[in-house]
Parts: structure tokens; C-alpha cells; sequence
């Protein structure tokens, strides 16, 4: 997917999602308690950061794996598959877990 879909896509979803905001310009990402929990890299492919069980049960749902930015895995992040990027409800309950989720770590 063209990075621009996916961005106008991954927009739509956080304009959902009034706890937290889409930063960034050349890099797309939301953060909260000093982390970031999702971005979309230059191949427009999602990601978005889970707790280790809630991302086992993910790529095994969706037979997906770790998520690359730049060149490198990122920890803890689920790639999310293109075929899912119309799943809304999902997508945004996602987001919302992931949020809950760097809430929970230590603030940096």
C-alpha cells in the first residue's frame, strides 16, 4: 500500500481515539507516557505495540509477525496485516489496548 493510503487510513483510526493524538510529519506515530505504541513506516505498513501475550495471540490469529521500521524489528509491535486495515473496530480496539499498555510502563 502506498504510504499516503496508509496514512490517510491510520488517521482516520486516531481521529477515533480522543485519549491520545497522530504526531509526526515524515514519520507517523502516536505516543503517549514517553513511548510510542503505533506508527506507519515508508512501505505504509502498520504497527502497533501490544503486550507480549496480547501480540502472540494476534500474529497467531493473523499469521503475521514482527513489525520493521527502518530496518529494525521492532519489540513488542505486531505488524498489522494489509487485508485488516478495513477492519475498524478492530484496528481501533488495537490502538486502545496499546495505549492502555504503555500507560501501564514506568513513565520515561
Amino acid at each position: 500500500m502506498k504510504f499516503e493510503d496508509a496514512v490517510a487510513i491510520y488517521d482516520a483510526l486516531v481521529a477515533q481515539c480522543p485519549e491520545f493524538e497522530r504526531k509526526g510529519k515524515s514519520m507517523i506515530y502516536t505516543s503517549a507516557n514517553g513511548y510510542m505504541f503505533s506508527l506507519v513506516n515508508k512501505a505504509g505498513e502498520m504497527g502497533i505495540r501490544l503486550p507480549k501475550d496480547v501480540a502472540a495471540k494476534f500474529n497467531a490469529e493473523h499469521a503475521t509477525g514482527a513489525y520493521k521500521s527502518h530496518g529494525a524489528t521492532m519489540r513488542d509491535y505486531v505488524h498489522i496485516p494489509e487485508a485488516l486495515f478495513g477492519d475498524e473496530a478492530l484496528l481501533i480496539d488495537l490502538l486502545h489496548q496499546s495505549h492502555a499498555y504503555v500507560m501501564s510502563l514506568p513513565p520515561k
